[in-house]
């Protein structure tokens, strides 16, 4: 067995009356696993939930093999009569199945990988529509009858929402983090430390934030926000799933973008978009010298990536314009403490 397995995770979750996966929670998933767990996990499948004879037989080879940890889950897990699974990536493949495919969001979450740093190529179709209740995830076809049995008991099935990724926090809480609402911050989502995401902040799956930072806008799938850049309320990134084509949208160290403005293009460090400015690929963009006169028009996404750039409109003419911006934004040290 060799040393170089992707990633491990032992997880407890959620199947359906037809024993299909809804979701799984991995409580401590491992990163290039050891060759002693890979070979007392290799021949498991991901996708079948373990019976207590199983399980009992890897908790005594986790033990054995040193994986004192991981044992020490799998005992937890132990008469719990909820199903349980293991899963081994041997390599960062696409996920084929629910466990895999949460495997991977955990793997983001816990930062052990950044965004687009593990592939997630046909997740959405890999993973089932949920509807997240006070109950756990139930299977959509058989909401009706949860509903119903829970009036039965004189009970309401609180139904907080219908989707393929759940909420982060009711899988992972990353340390050093304020999150205002969490319902707007999707399973799979990289929180560095330091992040403030505030009440209208929403981050996506495969998205977020190096920290610190402070996050009022929306913050895409395959969007990375750099150290010390702020996102201001309403203010919006162009994603990789946006149909925008294959360039990789991000924003740099110590930027800034204003309320209600946004990005289709990546941005270097120390960059400022106005307020209510749009920048889109195909923006064109007045380039203006030291004395505030244009020089030549551009395309924005000819500034892509370039540092020290301040993106503004003309009152005047309506134009698009940029110029040097060498003052960096300074964040508040206060509203990014976390202690």
């Amino acid at each position: 067995m060799t040393d170089s397995a992707f990633a491990f995770g032992l997880g407890v979750g959620t199947q359906n009356s037809k024993g299909e996966w809804l979701e799984v929670f991995f409580p401590a998933p491992l990163l290039a696993p050891s060759a002693e767990l890979q070979a007392v996990t290799a021949e498991l499948d991901s996708n079948t939930a373990l019976g207590e004879p199983e399980l009992r037989a890897l908790q005594s080879a986790l033990n054995s093999s040193g994986e004192s940890a991981q044992a020490s889950l799998a005992g937890r897990l132990l008469g719990s009569g909820r199903p349980v699974v293991a899963v081994l990536l041997q390599h960062d493949q696409a996920p084929e199945n629910v466990p895999e495919g949460y495997l991977k969001l955990h793997l983001l979450s816990h930062r052990l990988v950044k965004p687009h740093g593990t592939k997630l190529d046909g997740l959405f179709g890999v993973l089932p529509n949920v509807a997240w209740t006070n109950e756990g995830a139930v299977d959509i076809n058989e909401l009706t009858e949860r509903q119903l049995s829970a009036r039965l008991r004189g009970e309401t099935l609180e139904v907080s929402c219908v989707d393929k990724f759940p909420k982060m926090t009711n899988y992972v809480v990353p340390h050093g983090v304020r999150i205002a609402h969490t319902a707007r911050v999707r399973l799979g989502a990289y929180l560095g430390e330091g992040t403030t995401i505030m009440h209208e902040g929403f981050v996506n799956f495969n998205a977020g934030t190096e920290g610190p930072g402070m996050i009022e806008g929306r913050i895409s799938a395959g969007v990375l926000v750099g150290q010390g850049s702020d996102l201001g309320g309403g203010c919006s990134t162009i994603g990789t799933l946006s149909g925008g084509g294959d360039i990789v949208i991000s924003v740099g160290k110590e930027c800034l973008i204003g309320a209600n403005g946004g990005i289709g293009i990546p941005l270097g460090d120390r960059c400022t978009v106005e307020a209510g400015l749009f920048i889109t690929a195909g923006t064109k963009v007045s380039m203006l010298d030291a004395d505030g006169m244009p020089v030549e028009s551009v395309k924005a996404r000819d500034l892509a990536g370039k540092s020290d750039l301040l993106f503004r409109r003309n009152s005047t003419t309506g134009a698009v314009e940029c110029l040097t911006n060498r003052s960096a934004v300074e964040l508040n040290e206060a509203l990014h403490a976390h202690n």
